[in-house]
């Protein structure tokens, strides 16, 4: 992990966030969709790097102080080694230094890794969305975390 660098996702690297992507998740969002991330105010899509090769990314969006976390994903050669944490504590800490306070996301309840994750991160479960996901269709868990805005104010 020493070698894992986190930061704003460069246009040209949108192609391989979209192969994880689709490599993800069953509904994937296109290039296109995740290029417009990458010069919006409201959405963040972060990326990690190894050694230049794009292995993790996470998109969130931001608006008057609350972050929705849209995705995160990990190339499967790269799970299980803490870059998700990583991409997550990263914009967490990149938004609280704006003064953002608020986290909010959706996640599969049989996402026991994600979950465990985001519980470990102070996120704690808010509610739930029945029948949310599809392929296959599955309940969301919703989750919820305040941290301490670090503006220098």
């Amino acid at each position: 992990m020493n070698n894992v660098k986190i930061c704003p996702c460069p246009t040209e690297a949108v192609t391989y966030v979209a192969a994880i992507e689709k490599a993800t998740f069953s509904d994937p969002w296109s290039e296109d969709s995740l290029l417009g991330m990458t010069d919006s105010v409201f959405y963040h899509l972060l990326c990690a790097t190894e050694d230049g090769e794009v292995c993790g990314y996470l998109a969130a969006s931001s608006v008057a102080g609350e972050n929705e976390i849209l995705r995160i994903a990990v190339s499967d050669s790269h799970r299980r080694r803490g870059i998700g944490a990583s991409l997550l504590d990263s914009f967490i800490k990149e938004r609280a230094e704006e003064g953002d306070s608020e986290f909010f996301l959706e996640v599969r309840a049989s996402n026991a890794p994600a979950i465990g994750l985001y519980t470990s991160r102070g996120f704690e479960v808010c509610g739930k969305r029945a029948n949310y996901y599809r392929c296959p269709t599955e309940d969301a868990v919703l989750m919820r975390c305040s941290v301490s805005p670090m503006t220098d104010e």
